[in-house]
């Protein structure tokens, strides 16, 4: 096909990529909020979007379903960045990746080099080097929801999720207690396509990149 294929994420990011999208030209159709479809086309005759989970931006992105996609520097690192080229930090849908603990529990004392912990966390990955680096022994309990949820039933001590506003925490009676590294959304794209269709491509990048520095 020879139109170009963004992969996109419902919420934050579909809803914070819409100022970029408009500063390259580009309007889409539908509401992914309000339509059932997956597939959105734009104003463009050469330009579509793939609706698909943030977790699966990356894997749409490196097999060449999409061009290009825009993920959270969280989802890239559990991701691995294989196959893919990341140009540009977006500075959208920020936040950062934390170490969370219920109100009153010592963590300074569990974190101390030596020391034994049970973490909560579906970012397996990023959660296994921050302890590592402390010189900590973690037992790793993956979830996908709900991680508040771990410390208060006794399932782990810890959580390491991502945290904006820490509204949840605090409704929850957690606190958090190391900022482990601040994440936000990244442009993706398909090494081959980068090569292949470099003219077609290059236009949306520079758009993109123009519409970050202003």
């Amino acid at each position: 096909m020879s139109g170009i294929t963004l992969a996109l994420s419902k919420g934050r990011i579909f809803e914070e990529t819409l100022p970029l999208l408009a500063a390259a030209g580009i309007t889409p159709a539908d509401d992914p909020e309000r339509s059932r479809k997956l597939i959105i086309a734009t104003n463009r005759p050469d330009v579509r979007l793939l609706i698909v989970r943030a977790t699966d931006t990356p894997a749409y992105v490196q097999h060449g379903a999409a061009d290009l996609g825009i993920a959270g520097k969280d989802v890239l690192l559990e991701h691995g960045g294989a196959g893919l080229y990341q140009p540009l930090d977006l500075g959208i849908a920020r936040c950062r990746l934390c170490v969370a603990v219920k109100k009153g529990f010592d963590y300074a004392a569990a974190a101390r080099p030596g020391g034994r912990i049970r973490v909560a966390t579906k970012y397996i990955d990023s959660a296994k080097a921050h302890f590592a680096g402390k010189g900590m022994h973690v037992d790793l309990i993956k979830l996908y929801g709900s991680m508040e949820l771990a410390p208060l039933v006794g399932l782990a001590e810890a959580i390491v999720d991502l945290v904006s506003s820490g509204g949840t925490l605090r409704a929850n009676g957690l606190e958090e207690v190391e900022e482990i590294m601040p994440i936000s959304a990244r442009l993706i794209v398909n090494q081959a396509a980068l090569k292949l269709r470099h003219e077609r491509l290059q236009p949306l990048l520079d758009a993109f990149a123009a519409a970050v520095r202003a």
